[in-house]
């Protein structure tokens, strides 16, 4: 193959540093953006398939696993927040990993206390019972997979050139429509298609490594880190709308996209200032005398060029993957359990949501008091609209539930405390309010719609 033209700001483009970008980057791709239809004839990605299948392979010991990391990372932490032993202040890794303030100790031990109930079946029954601390820990030991695989692969997708290549060709159209860069397609793509927590991860890379704004950062997760098609299935199934399952996705795509216009361009999130995490930050400008496909092309093998060794990706996967077990994984055991048994134990639901009632009944909702709470729960988990849904009759509603808690994706058990505990400028009662946004704007895209199916 013979090589670009080179002008005093090009890069010459060989044979070789052109496999470096196509091969890793089209692999990445395969893994994380190409659907197919797995071994039970559903639709996935690969991704979710290896992910399975290592959940199969290790779910007699898993429950364990989890015990011992959150046991393991609680323990530490209290010693370095007491006591700042110096092999742990002294190392870059560990200090990281378990030197953190008051609140987030605090939050660790209260994760410990529920997952040793649940684990062992003591204490107090609201903890540790199947649908407070037992569904935490079946959340966890299929996250804990899900990030053990991506977490290794992600460097394939993220580090070889894709994302330059794909931002420099269509900054022009992402960036008018969502107010982002356009290297965030792929991002973009990765993070509807995949898993969402995945998705939140892709995107806390790029923040850290000086690819995203924070405003871009926080935009790009709470609005395109979308429930995975198989979750979008199970949740059609139990709500027995899996008949109409092409609308219903239909239903979310449209909502979704009207809704990653939107939130960008209002408070909160259009009041994150756009600085990097980074001083040295990538640039998508394209010089003016260049032809924008070379160009593309140019970023692209300079990135691929610059990813290093297969150990280094190893290393980086490890890094991730050692950050979410000991950082993530407790935090979540806790906001999730104490989310869950205000949820399931308590009215507060019920009596918040009651505003709800009145909302869905101008919009013509049947059973508007039996779906009211289901509208405002998914900022717990996005399981829980689904299982307050299913005794509802009138499948308007059914599918009208099953929508919204697919497109609200902000939730607490996971997604939302990973963009918590990252250093992505978003707090809580940011998160709360990109929620009630979300679902403000869903609410009436999803009734037109329903009204006219049903």
């Amino acid at each position: 193959m013979s090589d670009f033209e080179k002008s005093p700001e090009s890069k010459k483009i060989t044979t070789k540093n052109l496999m470096r970008f196509l091969i890793p980057s089209l692999f990445g791709i395969i893994i994380f953006l190409v659907p197919i239809t797995d071994a039970d004839g559903n639709f996935n990605i690969l991704l979710g398939v290896i992910t399975e299948y290592f959940i199969d392979l290790f779910e007699g010991f898993l429950p364990e696993v989890i015990t011992g990391v959150i046991v393991l990372s609680t323990v530490l932490s209290v010693i370095t927040y007491l006591f700042k032993p110096k092999f742990i202040t002294s190392s870059k890794v560990l200090n990281s990993l378990f030197n953190t303030s008051l609140l987030w100790t605090t939050i660790r031990v209260i994760g410990m206390v529920g997952i040793i109930m649940t684990y062992f079946q003591v204490g107090l029954e609201v903890v540790y019972s199947d649908v407070t601390g037992g569904t935490m820990l079946g959340l966890l030991t299929t996250l804990i997979m899900w990030f053990l695989v991506a977490s290794f692969l992600m460097p394939y997708l993220i580090n070889f050139g894709i994302m330059e290549f794909t931002g420099t060709l269509l900054r022009k159209l992402i960036k008018p429509l969502f107010t982002l860069p356009g290297r965030s397609a792929i991002d973009l793509l990765a993070s509807w298609i995949g898993n969402v927590n995945v998705g939140v991860v892709l995107t806390r890379e790029q923040y850290n490594q000086g690819f995203y704004t924070g405003r871009e950062a926080v935009a790009i997760a709470t609005n395109f880190s979308a429930v995975s098609l198989p979750f979008c299935l199970v949740i059609a199934r139990m709500l027995e709308v899996d008949h109409v399952f092409p609308l219903l996705y239909l239903t979310i795509v449209i909502t979704g996209i009207i809704c990653a216009v939107i939130i960008p361009r209002i408070p909160p999130i259009s009041r994150i200032p756009d600085t990097f995490a980074v001083e040295n930050h990538y640039e998508e400008t394209v010089p003016k005398d260049k032809n924008l496909f070379k160009w593309a092309l140019e970023q692209a093998v300079t990135a691929a060029e610059k990813s290093g060794s297969f150990k280094k990706q190893v290393k980086q996967g490890v890094e991730v993957f050692v950050d979410i077990s000991f950082v993530l994984i407790p935090q979540v055991m806790a906001i999730g359990t104490i989310a869950l048994v205000i949820a399931e134990f308590t009215p507060v639901f019920t009596i918040i949501s009651q505003p709800m009632v009145y909302v869905l009944e101008f919009l013509r909702i049947p059973e508007a008091e039996a779906a009211a709470p289901a509208t405002i729960t998914g900022f717990i988990d996005m399981f829980i609209p689904a299982v307050l849904a299913t005794g509802i009759e009138a499948e308007m509603t059914r599918f009208f539930i099953a929508a919204l808690s697919l497109v609200q994706i902000i939730y607490l058990t996971e997604m939302a405390t990973l963009i918590i505990i990252s250093k992505m400028p978003a707090n809580f009662w940011r998160l709360l309010i990109i929620f009630m946004e979300r679902t403000i704007i869903s609410i009436p895209i999803i009734a037109i719609i329903a009204h006219i199916i049903y």
